[in-house]
């Protein structure tokens, strides 16, 4: 399960949970230029955008969680069992593995109407990475400077819905979240104000009643409706420094601490936490032990190489 969000405060910040229940090698990857990215079914990408964001790295390879390129596109995957469904090849569409979808998109799309036409040309096919790796199921949250958008495969065809909320976690699909809303549109950051007759003797005896009702559990859709609320409520100063904290302060409400969601024999946690500045090209991270927030700029190296640059994060317990 993950939770991805939007922070837009003078820059666009892209934040992102990976909440796993095992452990799976991560590193922040810049992919260069002319890094040439091999396709399955399609020609090798041999001139695309530059991009940043946390990979694992297989044969060479970087299989993004997410990213954001250069013109700040960025791009999510998040888990979708039972409702994600790949298919076969189509003649007259551009197949598309799962695992290829964020650097097909991030590689060359400059903004979200680029974005949209170059999926409605776009099959996410049922390819395998190798045996070892099958087809994970996903959707995908993508984010440009100025909106989102989801993306659900799913056995009725391929879904792109416009994300006023810019929020996205996991099961049901995005049509349920999209109503779900409506059940929490009272809850607001002041007292709770009374239906009854005013001389009844009820008041606020806390702070923060206006938001009773907000949901607490770790709940695909509870995380959606609280990852919302903190997001729209969300104060921070005028520092980069400031905004991006608050991003990760916006996360923390979201987050799996150890220990609290099982999942069979193991339990689900926050691996880490992300966020891209999607103006400046830049990726914060912090990891389940370490707080302290590291950045790395996709611009302090040669984008122009072919090589991918890679900064990899020590294994977590």
């Amino acid at each position: 399960m993950c939770t991805t969000v939007v922070y837009r405060n003078g820059d666009g910040y892209f934040g992102r949970n990976m909440d796993l229940d095992r452990w799976y090698e991560k590193n922040v990857v810049i992919t260069p230029r002319r890094f040439v990215v091999p396709m399955r079914r399609i020609k090798p990408m041999e001139r695309h955008y530059g991009m940043i964001g946390m990979a694992s790295v297989v044969d060479g390879l970087p299989l993004y969680y997410e990213a954001t390129n250069e013109k700040g596109v960025s791009m999510a995957g998040l888990n979708f069992p039972r409702n994600a469904f790949y298919g076969k090849c189509v003649e007259d569409k551009t197949n598309v593995a799962s695992f290829e979808l964020i650097p097909w998109v991030l590689g060359q799309c400059a903004c979200m109407d680029e974005v949209k036409a170059l999926l409605k040309q776009t099959n996410i096919a049922n390819i395998h990475f190798s045996e070892q790796l099958p087809a994970t199921p996903l959707h995908w949250m993508i984010s440009d400077k100025e909106c989102s958008i989801t993306v659900e495969s799913m056995q009725d065809g391929l879904k792109i819905y416009d994300n006023p909320f810019e929020v996205l976690t996991n099961n049901p699909p995005f049509a349920y979240h999209r109503v779900n809303m409506s059940n929490y549109m009272h809850l607001h950051t002041g007292p709770a104000q009374t239906q009854y007759d005013k001389q009844s003797a009820l008041h606020n005896y806390s702070l923060g009643m206006g938001a009773l009702g907000l949901p607490g559990d770790y709940s695909s859709a509870s995380r959606f409706v609280r990852a919302f609320f903190v997001k729209e409520h969300s104060v921070a100063g005028e520092s980069e420094a400031s905004r991006i904290n608050q991003v990760f302060h916006l996360l923390n409400a979201v987050a799996m601490p150890k220990g609290c969601v099982q999942s069979e024999d193991r339990f689900e946690y926050t691996h880490y936490s992300s966020c891209c500045n999607m103006n400046r090209g830049t990726y914060s991270f912090i990891t389940y032990d370490d707080f302290k927030i590291r950045t790395i700029d996709m611009h302090d190296v040669d984008l122009d190489s072919g090589e991918l640059f890679i900064n990899s994060l020590d294994r977590e317990a």
